[in-house]
């Protein structure tokens, strides 16, 4: 088509679609689409390089005729208008436009756009990476298709909605060729998004040109969990390649929201082989442009499924659809064949995008999320099938899920490597349960076939749960990359040594790596490029993240107790308990034979096996049932341990039929079968075994069990049979699998049992005949005697083994004695042969059977005993086992006392052998007779002589015998006190007997005396008695005592008793003397010398001579008997004469009382004992003066004596009245005194009365108990818990040692802890003050007691906890957390109050104590760093009303933006700080204030030469805006800066020009910055050598104020030369300005520093002199030297005097103050006040004793909530309730003031009773409580100075209340007397008493001393600051500051130089920067305003010498 006519310089030329654009020109191709008609082709037009909008629009009305007044509109296909502003842009070489009534005008008809994709460079660069065909050897198809899933996810990222991905396989033959689509509802693709589409590897990050493109201006996501940010369509070549590997051909149809068009663009391999052929542009094409649903451009049939998709458009906003056709068949096969399994694969790759972060938890409830709106539905059409639909979130086992689902916890983590990478990861942990492991197995890929059916019995090793598989998958952006994993981690790697947990451990655990896009993937995205190399970096950081938060510790350590965890909270395995040691087996291969811990029973699914338990098994060929002998478990392990798994050994049962044991694993254990079951079987199978033994006896001689039998008796035949349990005979063992039968033998032995051992005597074997049973012969050899085991044993035929598998074969035992046989034959048992004449002795004798064993004799026998010259003769002869001859004597004569031998012969008639020989001595028989010469009978002795006689001993048959202790007697009878002879003979039989001579006393005449001779140890020998003929003697021979009564002497006889009255004196005592013959012998004087007595020392011996005797004194005790004792002895006679005297009771002369069994009663009880009462005389001896009826004279009187139970009883054995049953009437305990009154006698005692046995427990100085006792949590009780033990009458047992213990709930606890105590010696128990902790509440205590082991319960403690009001437990903060706060500012007033732990406000605290901390929030944590800025509060104005609470005003805003963390403390000791919760805030830029350079340019010098670089002022001059501070600002402003040059001369016109000839240029101003490049036109104008400036000034319409400029000088010159030389000049000018810069911010900081320390010097000496005044004031004078030690010397003696006032005793008020709960309370009225005048404190005090209890509180509610703690019973007042109006003014005069006079003189110190108050706290509410209960009450001294006052005072108005200080009160009505006006002693107010105020020189004290530590500390501060000063002044003048001065100075002078060499203004003393530096504004005041205190100390915190 020949081109149009020229449309001139602005015009166009048209042309046909094959004219090529000439030079400069541009080809375009309209589309005229305004009406329906309109032609279908394109048109082409060519636009010139210069042409405009308005020659473009006239060129198209001419090409297309239409006219210029026409309306239309011209836009692009993504229906952009050509307008003026974007006409170059937009109408580029080759665009195609359609012409449009309007831009949204729907398109009539279908349209084609040309477009180009030649591949991006990157096709060649790139070209390396794997394609989908070389993958690792898995089918690479789903792949391919989750390519395509990837742009479609991406597509859908925006939607709000249902994000909805379809992938249909078209695979109906009826519908056309088959077909993959790719369905998605995103925001589509314009037509320049297709076509950069089309283009190959253009990725995201490399596309151009449009806005609207394919994401072209790229913004990276924000990072969200997992990465799941859906950013995943990346490179531009994935889904290109993706089509056409699943197919030959794509169509791409797409619509974007909000456009009336779709866009359609195909791809063919067919399309571009036939270019390729026709040699034309390959990579070229249309795309398609019409309107939804339009399908009428499809015509191939087998396309014809593409209406159905065309017609679904309709309903659509915006989608994109990409449908391959062309499908390769065996893909077409693949997808068919294994739906499951790819669409299983593609549910794993996109697991979180269609789960979320935390994956398919099928256990856990779905929830709605984000990712909840991803669908991906899969569709596959096939003719004449249903189709299938699967919808990849219905998919419940890809491995995602089976991960997910079967752990049982998971530990998350964190890496961060270098730059901004960031991997988050999950490591999840599969425990093993019971038999199997949990770990899930890919179903598709199993990892390991399990054969449980084998039976080898051979070792097995489990095999690690998760195999040789690496732990972490890895998912980029939150999509799988399948070819990526990562084998494990240095931290989770299995330890080489045994770690935390078992080795297998780390086999069960999964993980899961989420990286963001910061690694490089392939592009296909099939494995990662660099993942596992940054990973395993050593700089890479792991950190582990818990609750969400990552948390800095070590995460090996973290991983191995979090898998430590895991293994003993999930692993369900065996435990193998009961450890018996480490065996090697042999029996398996070398490699597996040891080492095997064995163990006696395992615990395996809740079950426990042990060795010997009946078993069954499954899975092995044979099943069979057996005992559990032992488990094996492999490895070196002891002790208990659980494992996976082991092996059990089995013993097969029966073993009897078995004998057999096998070894399995221990899974193949039935844990179904019930151990009954397998006991059955087995008993079923033992019921088969030979069972017993069945024995007969078929020719008699049966032998019986423990028979016992005589030796040689024959034992008989024996049959045997063999029975089982079924009582069946057998012969052989029953049959089994493993073989034939056995035989069975039977065994005979006969076993003889000794002390030596068991013998075997007989042994037999029988065997079964077959026909004949099992026989043994009879036994007749059995001899020998003792215990005897006839055996019979079934044994093996073979082995003869009497065990068959470890069990006895049936066996019988017989056991039977044998004993000896009767007598044969006789011995003598070894017997001593000496006999003795007459003696009868025993012949033992022993008896033998025929084989020589020991017999006894059983039948009668009569022995015949002989020997030559004796008589011999027996008694008997025993039977039994001891035969004795016994009574053998033998008569006859022997030669002496040695005796004589003789042959005895014994003979027993009727044995064998029946006589034996005995030899025997006789010897001499027993004393039989006593022969005494001379044998005449009567024999004449005088007395006084001795007489012998011959005896001799003879036995029965005459013979002299001896023996030994053959001792003679002679026995002398007839007179008393006669001799005895003693003769020994026991050696010779004979000897002499004589002895002393024979002494008769007192014979007066001849007497006849008897001799008896006798051997007293031989009753059998008769005595020989002789007549003695004894004459008398003339010596003294009897004393005689006589007592004279009168005329009459009466003799007392020798020991006579002589009753004689008590204390009298026995008198006319004589004595005589007389021979034998009984005549009287005078007394001479050797006769008298020779008398003794013994009652006195001294007798008179002339008294002696007279025959009278000294007087005896009678003892006064009836008790004490007096024996007394005359004595005579000369040569022959010694003779004595006694008698006793015994004193008699005097005449009765008192009552006495004696107390018998303790003198001690208790109350209750009966006196224990009794009292006995006796009549006296004078010497207390009892008379016998009662008689039964004495008892009604007895009375019996005492204080408190209960007669009720009294007993009287006459005791007449003891002639005395006993008393008993005193008791006394309760009462208090001590002495009580009992009369006894008998006629006119009586008598007293002392009873002490002591308390009863404890059965009570009391209190002791202790409160109400029925009233609940308010105590504070936390806070001491008010008393110490006393407890006294009493008896039921309330008196104190002392009792001590008894248990005294508390009792209380759990919930309560007391400090110091609740120990034991014990009872003192009063039954007194001081358990302490306790301190209580519980919740708040009524709680109780109880005391209790063990005694004799019963409990005595104590009262009851009722404690009201309240929470403490003055416990702080948190910070309250308030303040405007609407408010911004902006740099430099000030933060708004934050309030903070202390709560208490009852949630109500602290106050009267000390603001010293609140603290305020700043600091600058880093990464470290929320802690606040050592150098954290600190504030203290303001002072409190007028204005706050919220009492307790403390105020931070006016705190300066941190100058510096960021993120800053603020953190309020409360000091509540030295060492505890409560700290608030952090409130973090955002410190903003303040008000925009200037423009400044980002990096500060240096000077510039340049000139007009030809070279840019000489003429370039700034390259790349960044300038932003600032505020005050420095902060970048104005992010948010938008418009321009404007750079103008400007001379020093405002008039200077000269001034260079910027290149293209212009004194300004404008820069755009956008995001808070804006970018420069400035540079001077060539042969610019302008002063060779000045100073130019550069002035750059915003303008910012959205902002009101005008912003500072920034001025930047440079230096203009004309040479190039010197331009260069300037250059280095101007380089050293800025250094040394900045130099200046440092030197004098140091100089300035350090000055204003100095400053600070002088006003802090000054300040404190002021402080110092003011304090020193006021001590003076005090009468304290500090010296000058000395101060501090003189100052702690006067602290200490103040110290100490203030302790000694405080300790003094002063009245305090015992009742018990009510606990305030919360600050409302004030407390009990009695505590509120205090009086210090004794008296008017008791009057006081008594007047208001009804409302001393009363609790006062603030408001009502308070009230209340005390009255329903307290149930009612303690009465409130509240404050809010007093109406006080009415109250009385405090400052009101006395009323007997009238009008400021004295209207009458007053007595008595009249004085309101008010005013005698003080109160130590709320002064305030004191008066009003106070001024309603007292009112205007008064006080006077006594009462008649109130009565005269009161008759004084009503005479001119109203008299109140008047009290006395003795006590009495006059109402107010004139009452007075009576109780009820009378208050009684101060002890009886029980406490309830105002107490005392502390004394007023304790006061004073306390004031001195606060003084004088208030003056130590400002000694100190002068002396620190001092201190401080000097430092400071000592550094300003080291040599460092000096020469830092100097080189200040000399760069002054340089850089003056050098500006003077410049040519610049000499009045710059430094460049731009300093100018606009802040400066701070020094005053003539010393003390610098804090602002500029602050300021300044932050620059030196700044400036430090190493900034110099």
């Amino acid at each position: 088509m020949a081109a149009a006519d020229g449309g001139g310089p602005g015009g166009a030329s048209v042309g046909t679609k094959e004219d090529g654009g000439g030079v400069g020109h541009r080809t375009v191709y309209l589309f005229d689409r305004r009406e329906k008609e309109s032609e279908l082709g394109d048109r082409s037009l060519q636009v010139g390089e210069r042409s405009d909008y308005a020659g473009f629009r006239a060129s198209v009305c001419q090409t297309l005729g239409i006219s210029p007044e026409e309306k239309f509109v011209i836009t692009t296909t993504s229906r952009k208008e050509i307008t003026c502003d974007n006409f170059d842009e937009t109408v580029k070489d080759g665009v195609t436009l359609y012409l449009l009534q309007s831009v949204n005008q729907l398109l009539l008809t279908a349209t084609k756009e040309r477009i180009d994709f030649l591949p991006h460079y990157d096709t060649l660069v790139k070209s390396g990476m794997y394609e989908y065909y070389a993958s690792e050897g898995q089918n690479p198809l789903p792949f391919a298709l989750a390519e395509l899933i990837d742009n479609s996810l991406s597509a859908t990222s925006r939607n709000i909605g249902v994000r909805r991905i379809q992938i249909k396989l078209l695979f109906d033959e009826t519908q056309g060729k088959p077909a993959v689509a790719v369905i998605d509802n995103g925001r589509g693709m314009t037509s320049k998004q297709l076509n950069n589409w089309a283009v190959y590897r253009l990725s995201k990050f490399t596309r151009q040109g449009d806005f609207e493109s394919d994401h072209s201006g790229y913004v990276r996501p924000v990072p969200v969990p997992r990465s799941l940010n859906s950013d995943i369509s990346y490179f531009g070549v994935g889904g290109k390649q993706a089509v056409f590997f699943v197919g030959q051909s794509a169509r791409m149809i797409s619509k974007p929201a909000d456009s009336q068009d779709v866009h359609e663009l195909v791809l063919s391999k067919e399309d571009f082989e036939k270019k390729e052929k026709n040699k034309e542009a390959i990579y070229s094409g249309y795309i398609r442009n019409r309107k939804p649903s339009d399908s009428v451009h499809i015509t191939n049939d087998e396309e014809r499924f593409l209406h159905n998709l065309i017609i679904e458009e309709k309903e659509k906003d915006s989608f994109t659809a990409v449908v391959v056709t062309g499908v390769q068949p065996e893909h077409i096969q693949y997808l068919k064949n294994y739906f499951h399994l790819w669409t299983r694969q593609l549910a794993h790759i996109y697991h979180y995008y269609i789960h979320g972060p935390k994956g398919n938890e099928i256990r856990t409830s779905k929830e709605v999320e984000p990712f909840n709106n991803i669908d991906i539905e899969i569709s596959m059409f096939e003719k004449g099938k249903v189709p299938k639909i699967v919808n990849l979130r219905e998919i419940q086992d890809d491995m995602q899920t089976l991960y997910v689902n079967t752990a049982a916890d998971s530990f998350e983590f964190k890496a961060h490597v270098e730059g901004d990478g960031v991997v988050e990861g999950i490591i999840r942990y599969h425990p093993f349960l019971y038999d199997r492991e949990t770990y899930p197995d890919d179903p598709c890929f199993p990892s390991k076939l399990k054969d449980e059916d084998d039976d080898d019995d051979c070792f097995i090793l489990e095999k690690a749960a998760r195999g040789k598989r690496p732990i972490f998958e890895c998912f980029w952006n939150g999509r799988l990359i399948p070819y990526t994993s990562v084998e494990d981690f240095d931290w989770c790697t299995p330890p080489k040594k045994r770690g935390l947990a078992p080795i297998e451990c780390y086999n069960r655990i999964s993980g899961a790596l989420f990286t963001n896009d910061k690694f490089q993937v392939s592009t296909n995205k099939l494995t990662f490029m660099d993942l596992e190399l940054k990973l395993k970096d050593k700089n890479t950081l792991f950190t582990r993240i818990l609750n969400g938060q990552e948390q800095r510790m070590k995460i090996d350590r973290e991983f191995a107790l979090w898998l430590k965890d895991c293994h003993e909270k999930y692993d369900k395995q065996i435990k193998f308990t009961l450890f018996k040691g480490i065996i090697t087996r042999p029996d398996l291969p070398s490699k597996k034979q040891g080492p095997w811990a064995t163990y006696a029973a395992i615990e395996w699914d809740g079950k426990i096996y042990k060795a010997g338990q009946l078993v069954k098994t499954i899975k092995t060929l044979p099943l069979f049932y057996g005992s559990i002998v032992r488990f094996f478990l492999y490895g070196d392990h002891d002790g208990e341990v659980y494992a996976t798994g082991g092996e059990v050994q089995i013993a097969v049962e029966p073993q009897a039929l078995y004998d057999e044991v096998r070894t399995v694993p221990i899974a193949k254990l039935d844990r179904t079968v019930a151990e009954k079951a397998v006991k059955k079987y087995v008993e079923d199978e033992m019921a088969r075994l030979p069972d017993r033994l069945s024995v007969t006896w078929p020719e008699g001689d049966e032998l019986l069990p423990n028979e016992i039998r005589p030796a040689g008796t024959p034992i008989g035949a024996l049959r045997i049979e063999i029975l089982n349990k079924k009582g069946e005979a057998m012969q052989k063992l029953p049959g089994t699998s493993h073989g034939g039968s056995k035989k069975l033998l039977v065994e005979l032995k006969v076993i003889l049992h000794s002390s030596s051992g068991n013998k075997e005597i007989i042994s037999h074997i029988s065997q079964h005949g077959g026909k004949w049973p099992y026989w043994f012969k009879k036994m007749e050899n059995i001899q020998k005697l003792g215990n005897y085991t006839l055996k019979l044993q079934v044994v093996l035929n073979e082995s003869n083994a009497d065990t068959y598998a470890g069990r006895p074969l049936p066996s019988k035992a017989i056991k039977f004695s044998v004993k000896e046989g009767k007598p044969e034959k006789f011995s003598f048992v070894l017997l001593d042969h000496h006999f003795r004449v007459g003696v009868p002795f025993n012949i033992p004798l022993e008896f033998q059977d025929e084989f020589g064993h020991t017999s006894q004799l059983v039948t009668d026998i009569q022995p015949v005993l002989e020997a030559s010259g004796l008589s011999l003769h027996y008694e008997e002869i025993t039977k039994g086992p001891n035969c004795v001859i016994r009574g053998v004597t033998a008569k006859g004569p022997v030669n002496s006392c040695q005796g004589k031998n003789y042959n005895l012969k014994v003979t027993l008639p009727g044995l064998k052998e029946d006589s034996q020989i005995l030899k025997m001595k006789l010897l001499p028989g027993q004393p039989r007779r006593l022969k005494v010469k001379p044998d005449s009978e009567i024999l004449v002795i005088e007395n006084g002589t001795a007489f012998p006689f011959q005896v001799e001993v003879l036995d029965e048959s005459d013979n002299i015998t001896a023996q030994p202790k053959l001792i003679v007697h002679c026995k002398f009878s007839g007179a008393p006190n006669l001799p005895v002879y003693v003769v020994d003979c026991s050696s010779s039989g004979t000897s002499i007997l004589t002895g002393s001579a024979i002494q008769v006393q007192n014979i007066k005449k001849d007497q006849m005396l008897k001799a008896r001779i006798e051997i007293p140890s031989c009753k059998d020998v008769a005595p020989v008695e002789k007549t003695i003929k004894l004459l008398p003697s003339s010596h003294v021979a009897r004393l005689q005592i006589f007592s004279v009564e009168g005329q009459k002497a009466i003799q007392i006889k020798h020991q006579d008793e002589v009753n004689w009255i008590a204390g009298d004196i026995m008198r006319n005592l004589i004595f005589q003397m007389y021979d034998e013959g009984e005549r009287e012998i005078n007394i001479t004087s050797a006769l008298a010398e020779k008398i003794k007595v013994n009652w006195t020392p001294e007798i008179n011996k002339e008294h002696l001579l007279q025959g009278l005797l000294p007087d005896v004194q009678v003892p006064t005790s009836v008790k004490d008997m007096r024996y007394c004792q005359v004595s005579f002895q000369d040569d022959h006679v010694s003779l004595e004469s006694a008698f006793t005297v015994r004193p008699l009771p005097d005449e009765p002369k008192h009552l006495k009382c004696e107390m018998k069994g303790g003198k001690t009663v208790q109350i209750g009880q009966e006196l224990q004992g009794e009292v006995v009462l006796i009549i006296t005389d004078q010497y207390g001896n009892q008379i016998q003066a009662f008689s039964p009826s004495s008892l009604s004279s007895l009375s019996i009187a005492g204080v408190g004596l209960d007669s009720s139970n009294l007993k009287t009883t006459f005791q007449e054995n003891t002639q005395s009245i006993s008393v008993r049953g005193i008791k006394f009437i309760p009462g208090p305990p001590g002495n009580k005194d009992l009369c006894f009154t008998w006629h006119e006698f009586s008598d007293f005692i002392r009873v002490q009365l002591i308390s009863g046995p404890p059965a009570k427990l009391l209190l002791i100085d202790w409160p109400e108990l029925k009233e609940c006792i308010p105590v504070i949590n936390g806070r001491d009780l008010q008393n110490p818990i006393i407890v006294q033990l009493c008896d039921q009458w309330d008196n104190p047992a002392l009792v001590q040692h008894v248990k005294i213990s508390l009792t209380k709930a759990s919930n309560l606890k007391l400090t110091p802890s609740n120990q034991q105590h014990k009872t003192d010696e009063k039954g007194r128990a001081n358990l302490g003050i306790f301190s209580v902790f519980a919740p708040r509440g009524e709680h109780t205590l109880q005391v209790k007691a063990i005694y004799n082991k019963s409990i005595i319960e104590g009262p009851i403690i009722k404690l009201m906890i309240l929470p403490d009001p003055e416990k702080p437990v948190r910070l309250n903060v308030k303040y405007d957390k609407d408010a911004c706060f902006l740099a430099g500012g000030l933060f708004t007033d934050f309030m903070i109050s202390v709560i208490s732990e009852d949630d109500s406000v602290i106050k009267n605290i000390n603001p010293a104590r609140i603290s305020m901390k700043m600091w600058k929030l880093s990464t470290s944590g929320n802690r606040p760093p050592a150098n954290a800025e600190t504030f203290s509060c303001n002072k409190i104005k007028d204005n706050d009303k919220e009492d307790g609470c403390f105020y931070f005003r006016d705190k300066v805003i941190p100058n510096k933006v960021g993120t800053y963390c603020i953190q309020f403390g409360f000091m509540m000791d030295k060492t505890n700080i409560l700290n608030s919760e952090q409130v973090i805030v955002e410190v903003l830029p303040n008000q925009p204030v200037k423009l400044v350079p980002k990096i500060k340019p240096p000077t510039p010098a340049v000139s007009n030469v030809r070279s840019v670089a000489s003429r370039t002022l700034v390259r790349d001059l960044h300038l932003s805006i600032t505020d005050d501070y420095n902060n970048h600002t104005g992010i948010d402003l938008v418009g321009t800066i404007i750079a103008t040059i400007k001379g020093s001369n405002e008039e200077d016109t000269d001034t260079p020009l910027f290149i293209g000839k212009v004194r300004t240029l404008e820069f755009p101003f956008v995001n808070g910055s804006a970018e420069i490049s400035l540079v001077l036109a060539e042969s610019s104008p302008g002063r060779d050598s000045t100073e130019y400036f550069i002035v750059f000034e915003p303008r910012l319409p959205l902002l009101s104020r005008t912003l500072e400029p920034y001025i930047l000088p440079f230096m203009f010159y004309n040479d190039v030369k010197k331009q260069q030389q300037m250059a280095a000049l101007t380089k050293e000018k800025d250094q040394l300005s900045q130099s200046i810069i440092m030197y004098k911010s140091l100089f300035e900081a350090s000055q204003q520093l100095l400053n600070e320390m002088k006003c802090q010097v000054e300040e404190a000496r002021l402080k110092e002199a003011q304090l020193r005044n006021e001590l003076k004031i005090h009468n304290i004078d500090i010296p000058t030297t000395q101060q501090v030690p003189h100052i702690e010397a006067l602290l200490k003696r103040k110290l100490s005097e203030q302790e000694e006032l405080k300790k003094k005793p002063r009245r305090s008020c015992t009742l018990p103050n009510y606990t305030k709960g919360s600050g409302d309370v004030l407390g009990k009225i009695a505590h509120l006040a205090q009086i210090e005048d004794d008296r008017a404190a008791m009057v006081i005090s008594w007047h208001l004793a009804s409302d001393m209890d009363c609790v006062v509180t603030l408001t009502t509610d308070a009230a209340r909530r005390i009255y329903d703690e307290t149930q009612g019973r303690q009465q409130v007042l509240p404050l809010d309730s007093i109406y006080k109006k009415t109250l009385p003014d405090w400052k009101r005069p006395l009323p007997h003031f009238r009008n400021g006079k004295l209207y009458f003189k007053p007595i008595g110190d009249p004085v309101f009773a008010r005013d005698l108050l003080t109160f130590p706290d709320n002064v305030e509410h004191c008066e009003t409580v106070f001024g309603m209960l007292l009112g205007d009450t008064i006080i006077l001294d006594n009462l008649d100075a109130a009565n005269h006052y009161r008759k004084e005072v009503v005479k001119i108005t109203h008299c109140p209340t008047l009290l006395t200080r003795d006590g009495d009160r006059i109402r107010s009505n004139g009452k007075f007397g009576g109780l009820q006006n009378k208050a009684p002693p101060m002890d009886k107010l029980r406490g309830m008493v105002f107490g005392a105020p502390v004394p007023k020189q304790c006061l004073i004290l306390g004031e001195q001393i606060d003084l004088l530590q208030q003056y130590r500390s400002a000694v100190c501060k002068v002396d620190s600051v001092n201190k401080d000063l000097n430092s400071q002044l000592e550094y300003l003048r080291t040599p460092d500051m000096k020469k830092k001065k100097q080189e200040l100075d000399e760069h002054e002078k340089n850089l003056k130089l050098i500006e003077e060499k410049l040519g610049m203004t000499p009045i710059r003393k430094c460049n731009d920067s300093l100018r606009h530096s802040p400066k701070v504004e020094m005053t003539d005041c010393p003390i610098p305003p804090k602002r500029m205190r602050r300021e300044a100390t932050r620059q030196n915190r700044i400036i430090t010498k190493t900034d110099v």
